[in-house]
């Protein structure tokens, strides 16, 4: 088999060190004047690729984000870590902030089909919705095998070997390509991009489809009722010895 072509999901979402601020009318978080970056998992998801196109596993990288035109900016800075070429599917106005997961899916499962993808590496999930969904739909759809929250990657022949994450400790699993992986926080620790390639990545293309484009309704299954800051943690106490605790305790009526 020659080289593996890969897509990969570059979300954009509000930076990890912003402190999410809810809108006064409940409907959602303040996303106006606020620095947005690649989704951390995303980043991670992309450096694996580059890491297998390093080695020679891998032929063609592609990065896709469903978004305003903001991500393209997004984009950019996956095209400056590496990948060769990117989607930007336009997403906006209300239809993007009524974008799912189930959506997200259907439109990265046409792309697979449109690119000839033989694998699909997405984040585990998105550090804004934390929905854990799409790779999962994306596999449903395709009907393709899934890896996911992946720690550990090795392509041998026309498989993968996967070590993944779970509650009782790793998981070993091996899936036949082509295939979908979403990748955990330990599969790896991404790059920086360098100046060099920040500029090369100028010059790389960008491709620009709409859901329509693709055939995809992205009309939402869900609807947000409210949207809360979670309650004020209040303050503790402390206590001098076990029998004072169990006393409040039940006074408490806790136990």
């Amino acid at each position: 088999m020659s080289g593996l072509r890969v897509l990969v999901g570059c979300k954009r979402v509000i930076d990890y060190a912003v402190k999410v601020r809810v809108r006064p009318d409940k409907t959602g978080v303040v996303t106006e004047g606020v620095k947005h970056s690649m989704n951390p998992f995303d980043e991670i998801a992309l450096e694996e690729a580059v890491r297998l196109k390093e080695k020679s596993v891998a032929s063609e990288i592609v990065a896709v984000s469903c978004g305003p035109k903001q991500c393209q900016e997004t984009l950019r800075t996956a095209l400056a870590v590496g990948a060769d070429r990117a989607i930007h599917v336009t997403v906006e106005g209300e239809e993007y902030e009524q974008l799912q997961p189930l959506a997200v899916a259907k439109i990265l499962a046409k792309l697979a089909q449109q690119e000839k993808s033989d694998l699909v590496i997405l984040g585990k999930q998105a550090i804004d919705d934390d929905s854990a969904q799409t790779g999962q739909m994306v596999a449903g759809l395709l009907g393709w095998p899934q890896a996911t929250f992946a720690s550990k990657l090795l392509k041998e022949d026309g498989y993968l070997k996967v070590t993944r994450e779970v509650d009782g400790g790793l998981e070993h699993i091996k899936v036949k390509l082509p295939a979908i992986v979403t990748a955990d926080l330990r599969l790896n620790e991404p790059r920086y991009a360098t100046l060099p390639n920040i500029m090369k990545a100028k010059k790389k293309p960008i491709a620009t489809f709409t859901p329509k484009d693709l055939g995809v309704d992205t009309s939402p299954r869900l609807s947000v009722l409210s949207v809360e800051d979670p309650p004020q943690r209040e303050a503790g106490s402390k206590v001098a010895n076990v029998d004072e605790l169990i006393a409040k305790l039940k006074a408490a009526g806790v136990v």
